[in-house]
């Protein structure tokens, strides 16, 4: 069924559920949910390739809430749904979802996931509920200690199934599998329905219909991808303070490697006078969700994060997107670039890149079938001309690993060596300029980066939301 002349209506969904649709504003089903419900209403198991960005939480939420509709002959307390995630943060945003067009079935719904502390999760599955959002692990663990009675589930989701995949998770998610009734309809949401995810789906699925929504290369016509390849870390540094001063900068994700580079980072912006915040996975479930009610709230303005925060976030304010060090996966890149340019928006993604990323940046080009032409910028141009991506000489030598460069002892994780006269450490100063004024934090957005010395006072705590 093709989305241009079709509406909600047409789909056959509950009245109470279209009301909570118009009420939100929406009137005319995506691609991926004009395909997709009217399979699911009509019972059918599932697999579908949908991208991040294209509706696909609607395309399953909406026909689950159809379900509910209906009351179930059985009064257990336990679940009539369960969707398994892969993060926190698509939890989150799938529990959401799901309020927001349950509103007027009145549909119960729990959100299940590591970080929060077991006497609440306790006391929430103590309660009557339709639908269940978890993340594997954590359920799995309530499942063994025979908190959730799963009697009465009739349907399953798994939601970007290749990204529970790659994270480990499939044993986990195979056992629950297991112990779920056998007459029940299961979902399968994945970027991509190659490999492994196919064979696991087949396992899982019964007679599934299949939908596929956009190819690889037909994603993210809305971003403009920017590449700048870099000297060293002072010249990155450089860079950043360049971009994030700019006046189109609304919001922004920067993405980094590692944890402990996410705080140093934001570390070093919210003493430059930016509304800073770090996301990653060390952090307790509530600072996390604080975070991210400051950045859709706008209180935040520059996101300093791992790939934790590059699925499951859906913010309208954010326009760019840096990825300060490349994904290890290239298909990292196109859930982080995925953040901006949401919802029909235009967004930028810019990505740094030392010259022993080239194999990395090559692969990303593989992968999304997009050629990432390298950029410069006046006052900033690199020493060293551009490398070449795509000849014989793309590949890492023995001693490097791709997107991270030489790993000896003399080296940091952006593949800069400290015994050539380069930066070694992230912490190195953002630019040369000092402070403005006493030292005193300056209005967000204006700040400069100092260069060795932290202003004065700033705080140093692991997150500043």
């Amino acid at each position: 069924m093709s989305s241009e002349n079709t509406s909600f209506e047409q789909l056959n969904l509950h009245p109470s559920i279209l009301r909570a649709l118009e009420e939100a504003g929406y009137a005319t089903p995506t691609p991926i949910q004009a395909q997709a419900i009217p399979e699911v209403l009509a019972g059918h198991d599932l697999m579908a390739s949908a991208q991040t960005g294209t509706g696909k939480t609607a395309a399953f939420t909406l026909p689950a809430l159809n379900l509910l509709a209906t009351p179930h002959p059985s009064r257990s307390r336990g679940p009539r749904i369960l969707v398994l995630t892969p993060t926190r943060e698509l939890a989150a945003q799938v529990n959401e979802a799901a309020r927001k067009y349950g509103k007027f079935i009145r549909a119960r719904t729990v959100s299940i996931v590591g970080g929060m502390p077991y006497p609440l999760q306790n006391k929430l599955l103590s309660q009557p509920l339709d639908i269940l959002v978890a993340t594997p692990g954590r359920l799995l663990d309530h499942m063994e200690r025979g908190r959730i009675d799963m009697s009465r589930l009739q349907m399953l989701i798994l939601d970007e199934a290749d990204r529970m995949l790659d994270m480990g998770f499939m044993p986990d998610v195979e056992r629950i599998c297991n112990a779920l009734p056998a007459e029940r309809q299961t979902l399968l949401f994945s970027a991509t329905l190659d490999g492994n995810i196919g064979n696991i789906a087949r396992q899982i699925l019964r007679n599934p219909k299949t939908i596929q929504v956009a190819a690889q290369k037909e994603k993210h016509a809305n971003i403009e991808q920017r590449l700048h390849f870099v000297d060293d870390m002072n010249h990155k540094n450089k860079l950043l303070e360049h971009l994030l001063i700019d006046a189109d900068v609304n919001q922004a994700i920067v993405f980094t490697s590692t944890k402990r580079h996410a705080d140093l980072l934001a570390e070093d912006l919210y003493a430059a006078g930016h509304k800073t915040a770090a996301l990653h996975g060390d952090m307790t479930q509530g600072a996390r969700n604080r975070t991210l009610t400051k950045l859709r709230h706008g209180d935040v303005r520059v996101l300093v994060a791992t790939d934790v925060a590059a699925r499951g976030i859906d913010v309208a304010g954010i326009t760019h997107v840096i990825n300060y060090d490349l994904p290890k996966f290239a298909e990292d890149y196109v859930h982080r670039i995925g953040r901006t340019g949401r919802a029909g928006k235009t967004g930028i993604a810019v990505s740094f890149a030392s010259h022993a990323d080239r194999y990395q940046v090559r692969k990303i080009e593989q992968f999304t079938g997009q050629r990432m032409e390298a950029t410069v910028i006046a006052g900033f141009e690199p020493k060293r001309p551009a490398p070449r991506t795509d000849g014989p000489n793309d590949r890492p030598r023995s001693g490097k690993k791709p997107g991270g460069g030489y790993k000896g002892r003399n080296s940091n994780a952006s593949g800069f060596r400290s015994d050539d006269n380069r930066s070694a450490h992230p912490r190195q100063g953002f630019g040369d300029r000092k402070p403005a004024g006493n030292g005193q934090r300056q209005d967000a957005g204006r700040g400069n980066f100092s260069d060795k010395k932290r202003t004065e006072g700033a705080r140093r705590p692991r997150t500043f939301a």
